[in-house]
């Protein structure tokens, strides 16, 4: 709360002095706030720490948190060219990202059910806001509109959970047990249908590829880094509230989770457009969270932290990636976009060590986090065993598929003179170090 309080100073000090340093003081304050939640992450606090009764924290509720705040900052840092430099609604977009961080780590560390409930729904705003007012296309509308009609309509359930559960007993708070209530399976199915769409399984994942092609790199970098996560989170508080150890609607969904998972990863070698792609293996990765949550083990646990963790961080960089070819290329089809080898070498050089650490390679993150989950899955029942196998291999195989379909081959003549631009290459390459160091300081940090 103090580093928000410092981010709200900067904001009224700065302001005034054009917009340029409102920008960057800004951004700075994101890195003041990065520090402080990695301090609060790793400060002996316990595992569950409670402040007062509006706010308990925990080592979860900070790993997420501080993924929060790294992504946002990346994605003001992303967006230098399109917004700062361009002067397009610069305060406006201020002001969206910093609402959401807000709203995100409110929601990471509300204590009570009904307060999460009301933070996960207003993160819709901000994220509607940011890809509707600078989004690419006229079909950014119908993007909003799918991903507003899938998150509301499937939360429904879960508000008149919550409502029931607080005539009942007074007052929800994490750790209560919804105890008392009949027809298990139901309860069951009203309390994970929201964070199931929002993760999303393969099956209520429609709004995702549309909100993704029609946002802009920030609106991307955020809804891929750290609105899906919100999901897992949420799956994670649940499944110890409702005591969901041995049902057989939880068995149901990890049938159904690991198999879209595996529907998901083949999916992506059917598409045309590079966002489209990375936001496909997006599906296929959470597949393997939901496997972490519903195997109720620590392991699993901690592996499911893990992947959210890497794939925030691996996929806001390749959304960048994606949008940077795309203003370079004029399109995203896979069919145009070839030879970036050839004209940038050191650009190809971050699509590769991108790829790479989506492909789960050693030593990045997303290496330990699968070895973690593939691990508590096999715990559950081998019967999955062949399907987390296949996941991993397509999760490789599309990954390479995506390096080498964009940066081999003949280059379209028309991209010539734009893509040996200095300053296109200065920008993008000096962005990927500040992001690979933010990487590996996270890593870092996680080891020791």
């Amino acid at each position: 709360m103090f580093s928000l309080g410092i981010i709200g100073v900067l904001m009224a000090v700065m302001s005034g002095f054009g917009q340029s340093t409102f920008w960057w003081s800004v951004l700075w304050g994101y890195v003041f706030m990065h520090l402080v939640s990695l301090g609060l992450w790793f400060s002996p606090l316990g595992l569950a720490s409670c402040w007062s009764e509006v706010l308990i924290v925990d080592s979860f509720s900070f790993a997420l948190m501080t993924l929060t705040v790294l992504v946002s900052s990346f994605s003001m840092l992303a967006s230098v060219r399109d917004v700062q430099k361009a002067n397009n609604k610069c305060t406006e977009f201020v002001f969206s990202v910093l609402v959401l961080t807000m709203v995100l780590i409110f929601c990471f560390s509300v204590g009570s059910l009904l307060n999460f409930y009301i933070m996960f729904e207003f993160s819709l705003i901000p994220i509607l806001l940011i890809i509707l007012g600078w989004g690419y296309q006229p079909e950014r509308l119908q993007a909003g509109k799918y991903m507003l009609l899938y998150t509301v309509s499937a939360s429904l359930p879960l508000l008149v959970l919550i409502v029931l559960a607080i005539i009942k007993g007074g007052s929800v708070f994490w750790g209560w047990k919804f105890l008392g209530f009949e027809w298990g399976w139901l309860v069951t199915f009203c309390a994970s249908l929201a964070f199931l769409v929002k993760l999303p399984i393969y099956g209520f994942h429609l709004w995702l590829p549309k909100a993704h092609v029609e946002a802009p790199v920030a609106g991307s970098m955020i809804l891929a880094g750290v609105l899906l996560k919100l999901g897992g989170y949420g799956l994670v508080r649940f499944f110890y509230m409702l005591s969901l150890f041995s049902s057989l609607t939880i068995s149901i969904v990890f049938c159904l989770g690991l198999a879209g998972g595996i529907v998901a990863s083949m999916v992506c070698f059917a598409q045309n457009d590079v966002k489209s792609l990375v936001a496909y293996s997006s599906i296929g990765h959470m597949s393997l969270v939901l496997g972490g949550v519903y195997s109720n083990t620590d392991w699993g646990w901690l592996g499911c932290l893990l992947m959210m963790v890497a794939h925030g961080l691996c996929s806001s960089g390749l959304f960048f990636l994606a949008s940077e070819t795309y203003k370079c290329y004029g399109t995203r089809s896979l069919f145009l976009v070839k030879g970036g080898l050839v004209l940038v070498p050191g650009v190809a050089l971050c699509w590769f060590l991108m790829c790479a650490i989506n492909m789960a390679a050693p030593p990045s993150l997303n290496l330990w986090s699968e070895l973690m989950l593939g691990i508590s899955v096999l715990s559950y029942s081998t019967v999955f065993a062949l399907l987390t196998g296949v996941m991993t291999f397509l999760s490789g195989l599309y990954s390479w598929y995506l390096y080498s379909i964009t940066q081999h081959g003949q280059y379209p003549l028309w991209v010539r003179g734009v893509m040996v631009a200095e300053e296109y290459i200065s920008y993008v390459i000096s962005f990927m170090l500040v992001f690979l160091l933010g990487v590996t300081g996270v890593m870092l940090m996680l080891f020791l």
